[in-house]
């Protein structure tokens, strides 16, 4: 028998080298590289959908005498996007003078077929300021706010019931019977909408307090001397976006009895 190759041998005794000449020529299954960014030093994460809300309402949710930076739907889109969350703009379906009734017959018109993230409804001042019957709004407001779970998945936690502002603190209301009369009327109106988020087990958001502040602080009204300022608003934002937070952190759950309530 011959002897072997001294380079036989020599791999004979280095069994290292051999793995190396084998993955040297047959190569090895490489990992696929992690997208970057064009700056090249973080990888493009990619971002999760844009949440989407939906302001219903009247002269509140449009910001009469506002920019429209200033209303509160947008000031709480801002505020969502400053804490890190993706957030579409806001779409607004709102128009001063509105009742109950003018918004149920704009959602048929629109005849939405989106689902949204998140839903407001603030209806019924005007419901108030025209002596229209509490009954009526009763209906009314059930009808809507029916509506307004649909429009968020069928899903409750994503709807905010905002309670209606109280203007008897403004300069428009005339004397102390009338701010007096306004404001138990609101009151009324209010234990309404309360009662069907309740029922409905959607969260409740009372605005009503923090709007009679605006008696002691004039900068909380609207240069028309009706409406509320965007200062007011924000404080608004503010509590809504508190209430997104919760439910998109999975800690916003409604308690079965009464709904959830964010006040000041």
């Amino acid at each position: 028998m011959k002897s072997k190759t001294p380079w036989f041998n020599f791999l004979l005794i280095n069994p290292l080298l051999v793995g190396f000449a084998m993955l040297f020529l047959f190569g090895t299954e490489r990992a696929v590289p992690h997208a970057y960014s064009p700056s090249g030093d973080t990888p493009n994460v990619p971002l999760p959908p844009a949440v989407t809300y939906l302001a219903l309402g009247d002269s509140y949710t449009i910001g009469q005498s506002v920019g429209k930076d200033d209303r509160f739907p947008m000031q709480t889109v801002s505020m969502m996007r400053s804490a890190g969350y993706n957030m579409a703009d806001a779409d607004i379906i709102a128009t001063t003078g509105w009742t109950t009734g003018n918004l149920l017959q704009a959602l048929k018109e629109k005849d939405i077929s989106a689902s949204y993230d998140f839903v407001s409804l603030l209806i019924g001042v005007n419901n108030q300021f025209r002596g229209l019957p509490v009954d009526r709004y009763r209906a009314e407001f059930t009808a809507l706010l029916r509506k307004s779970i649909r429009l968020a998945g069928n899903r409750p936690d994503r709807v905010v019931v905002v309670s209606i502002p109280d203007y008897s603190v403004t300069p428009f209301a005339i004397g102390p019977i009338d701010r007096d009369k306004i404001a138990r009327e609101i009151n009324q109106f209010n234990r309404v909408n309360k009662q069907l988020a309740a029922a409905y087990r959607v969260h409740y958001l009372n605005v009503t307090e923090e709007s009679r502040k605006a008696a002691l602080y004039p900068a909380l009204i609207a240069s028309d001397g009706l409406h509320f300022s965007a200062k007011e608003y924000k404080i608004w934002a503010a509590l809504l976006a508190a209430i997104m937070k919760q439910s998109m952190d999975g800690k916003g759950q409604n308690t079965p009895a009464t709904g959830r309530t964010a006040a000041i």
